[in-house]
């Protein structure tokens, strides 16, 4: 439970901080089949959740701990997916205005799926056929005026381990 924006921001930083080992770890191995952790091509977090529950800014947060000025972090609702240059290319993608799955494919998603970096996908359960079978999902619930409740959902042996990275991040800085 995140009762204040402060746990949300924490938590954002420790994803980035997961992602980044994880990916720096794979990058120094001759091939990412040789740990089997971070997935060929783009890391995927699935985010769920009512308008006002915070997704922007947990992208927003995450973006930032891999070195996105947080300025330039905004809800792509009319532009549909933004795009960061950081440690990671960062993908940023709203699904909410999207009449199909079909309208979501038609981003190139396949592609960015594909890139090297971490694709962040707001209202994710409405084109939840498109996305890669091993993702990790966030849901956030409205908990109160200021307070969130995120449950996680890891698919894949990669998203399990960046949980459990988050998990030590967050249990280290008392988050």
């Amino acid at each position: 439970l995140a009762d204040d924006e402060s746990k949300t921001v924490q938590l954002g930083a420790a994803l980035a901080g997961a992602v980044g080992k994880l990916s720096e770890a794979s990058a120094e191995n001759s091939s990412k089949q040789d740990t089997g952790l971070a997935p060929r091509g783009a890391w995927v977090v699935a985010l769920v959740g009512p308008l006002g529950a915070g997704k922007t800014q947990l992208v927003r947060a995450l973006a930032v701990g891999l070195g996105v000025d947080r300025r330039e972090v905004s809800s792509p609702t009319f532009g549909l997916v933004q795009e960061y240059s950081a440690l990671l290319q960062v993908f940023h993608f709203d699904a909410y205005r999207l009449r199909d799955v079909h309208e979501f494919e038609e981003l190139g998603v396949d592609e960015y799926f594909a890139a090297e970096g971490i694709c962040l996908v707001e209202w994710a359960d409405r084109v939840a056929e498109a996305l890669p079978e091993e993702r990790l999902t966030v849901e956030i619930e409205i908990a109160g005026p200021h307070a969130r409740r995120f449950r996680f959902a890891a698919r894949g042996r990669g998203y399990e381990e960046l949980l459990e990275l988050v998990a030590r991040q967050l249990g280290e800085s008392g988050g």
